[in-house]
Parts: structure tokens; sequence; C-alpha cells
């Protein structure tokens, strides 16, 4: 139970980085004209969505999209911060520390745990 607990965890976490790399690279796209940025964006989002697929073998729906949602805003923003050198403000971090405990309240209450 628990390893498939964790494996789910582990596809979920996959999934989560394939989707903001598909996000990060969007902005490099230049509106789809430029094609390594476009396959990025396009490859990404298949190859999140094949690793959400399977973290929802092990996990319930809801847990899954609610941590993968709130995980991407999380790196997604700090993968802009570091790529685009986009600036955040105390109240981003605030927000980013938010998500974090909200994802971590979903999955504390034990709803993670059935299926």
């Amino acid at each position: 139970m628990f390893q498939r607990f964790y494996v789910g965890w582990i596809f979920l976490l996959c999934g989560v980085m394939a989707e903001a790399t598909s996000h990060v690279a969007l902005k490099a796209t230049n509106g789809f004209t430029n094609l390594l940025p476009s396959a990025i964006v396009i490859l990404g989002h298949l190859v999140a969505f094949l690793f959400l697929g399977q973290a929802m073998k092990n996990l319930p729906v809801g847990i899954v999209h609610a941590s993968w949602a709130g995980l991407a805003i999380v790196v997604v923003t700090a993968m802009s911060n570091l790529i685009y050198k986009e600036h955040l403000d105390a109240k981003v971090w605030l927000g980013m520390a938010i998500i974090a405990v909200g994802i971590a309240i979903i999955n504390l209450s034990g709803a993670s745990h059935s299926h």
C-alpha cells in the first residue's frame, strides 16, 4: 500500500516538473514561431499528462489535481524567476507559502492514503 502511495507521488512530481517546464518554455515560443521551445511545450504537456495518469492509479483524483496545480504554480514561479529573472516581491512569496501550506494540509488530512 505505502509503496504504491510513494510511486504515485513520484509520478505526480514528474508530471509537475514536465508541466512546469512546458509552461516556462511557452514564453520562449514567441507565439509558437520558435521551433525548439514550441516542441518543448507540446512534449511537456504530453509527458505531464502521461505521468498524471500514472499517479492517479495510486492516488485519489482530487489529491492529484490539487497537488499538481499548487505545486506547478510554485515551480513555474521559481523557474521563471531563475530563467527569465522575473522579479518576485514579498506578496508573491507569501502566496507561494500559502499554497505550500494548503498542499501540506490536504495531504496530511489522510485522504491521500485512501483509494
